[in-house]
């Protein structure tokens, strides 16, 4: 089972890193102008998410093998779990930006970005107390 953690803690942060990073792509692309960055942007914005997408699954999928086998009760595991989901819906949410920004529907301001960018920083501050402390 240690394996099974050592790989899901891996994952987890391989996922978070495109979850930080794909945000500030948008960002970048919010406030360009010029259709050679716009291109560029798109092109990197694709590969990240379709890169990003099976580290989620594993991510997901270790995670259910650690919560099956080690059994975990208590309350913060059912608030980790709400976090987890809640990350699920903000990764395709991203990924519907990412086709936004390829057919040019994009609406929001690169502030709006910027704030976006936060959310998975929270969650994974909330995530790691509820883990490591255990609080209920």
């Amino acid at each position: 089972m240690l394996w099974i953690k050592a790989l899901h803690i891996i994952f987890v942060t391989s996922w978070f890193a495109g979850l930080f990073y794909l945000p500030r792509l948008f960002v970048n692309h919010a406030m360009v102008s010029d259709q050679a960055s716009s291109e560029r942007l798109k092109l990197m914005e694709h590969k990240l998410y379709r890169f990003m997408t099976p580290l989620a699954a594993i991510a997901l999928a270790s995670g259910l093998w650690l919560w099956l086998g080690y059994g975990f009760k208590g309350g913060w595991i059912h608030a980790k779990l709400l976090l987890v989901v809640g990350l699920v819906i903000y990764h395709f949410y991203c990924g519907k930006l990412v086709k936004d920004f390829k057919h040019e529907r994009n609406q929001r301001s690169h502030v709006f970005y910027r704030w976006f960018n936060e959310v998975p920083v929270l969650v994974l501050i909330a995530v790691v107390i509820l883990v490591t402390v255990k609080p209920f």
